[in-house]
């Protein structure tokens, strides 16, 4: 295949899509618009990936050691929560150096200096290597012999993981519905090129044209339309995070929400927009080709 046959096909593309701008339009339209709710959710379930991450690496729960247990007795409890799946650390605090952390804490330590390390418990600081699992693992905890309690924050914990499922699934769920409409829709604006240019395809067939040489303008035409939707999505997806996460900085309720930074993802993201795009366009193009170019 040679340069000027291949600039031909690219050509004759750009026309189709001149000739017949509103089904064009709609059709990049309804890529940019699939692609912005497929990336948006996803940007939702990434954040949350992340913001879980931090927990995982961050927070702990406590786990506080009966209090008829000597001091080496609670110690030798070690070994047994640090064979329990998924605890990833283990450090044992005295009543002593509980103490002192709590007081340390206080914007009026003084009030506290009387206090006797006995009113506390010997604790162990236990870190989790997946937070999805926190509750069993915290419940595992509970059931070794010499733990009291426990006091785990279940409840962020279960709330992020929450998002980032719902987020994950609607994701899915949109992206499958949005992804069949733009199909269909770049189907027809192919099928409407066709139906235009059927004299000259007739032409065409009767000179001796192959069956690509007829085809390829249509399926690159489809290809332009979808990779078209995919960087105008992407650049509108650049713009609606950032607004976002600024409006999430300079929110007093949302600022302790450590977001992504786009630039950091924004390959990714570019790459799976050009790449859905591109499926788009040339899923609906061979889907009108095969059925009005039996040829």
């Amino acid at each position: 295949m040679g340069d000027r046959q291949i600039w031909y096909y690219i050509k004759e593309g750009v026309r189709s899509i001149f000739t017949h701008g509103l089904m064009s339009f709609a059709a990049v339209c309804m890529t940019v618009a699939c692609l912005l709710i497929m990336g948006s959710f996803s940007l939702i379930a990434v954040n949350a990936g992340n913001i879980l991450q931090d927990l995982e690496d961050e927070n702990e729960f406590l786990a506080y050691v009966d209090e008829s247990l000597s001091q080496n007795e609670a110690r030798a409890l070690q070994d047994e929560i640090e064979a329990i799946p998924n605890v990833s650390s283990v450090t044992f605090v005295t009543k002593e150096q509980a103490l002192q952390d709590f007081i340390a804490q206080q914007e009026t330590a003084e009030l506290f200096e009387n206090t006797s390390a006995e009113t506390l418990r010997d604790r162990y600081r236990i870190h989790v290597e997946d937070i999805e699992q926190l509750q069993d693992t915290a419940d595992q905890v509970k059931q070794v012999n010499g733990i009291a309690d426990v006091e785990a924050s279940l409840e962020i914990a279960d709330g992020f993981v929450m998002v980032r499922n719902v987020a994950t699934a609607i994701a899915v769920i949109l992206i499958v519905m949005l992804v069949v409409i733009s199909v269909f829709i770049i189907a027809n604006t192919i099928k409407l090129s066709t139906f235009t240019r059927r004299e000259e395809i007739a032409i065409m067939k009767m000179c001796g044209a192959t069956n690509w040489f007829v085809r390829a303008p249509f399926l690159v035409e489809g290809v332009i339309l979808g990779l078209a939707g995919g960087i105008i999505a992407f650049f509108c997806q650049w713009g609606i995070y950032g607004l976002i996460t600024r409006a999430m900085m300079e929110s007093g309720i949302f600022s302790i929400i450590t977001t992504v930074p786009f630039g950091n993802i924004s390959h990714v993201v570019l790459l799976v927009f050009l790449l859905v795009g591109f499926a788009i366009g040339g899923g609906g193009s061979v889907m009108a080709i095969r059925k009005f170019l039996k040829v």
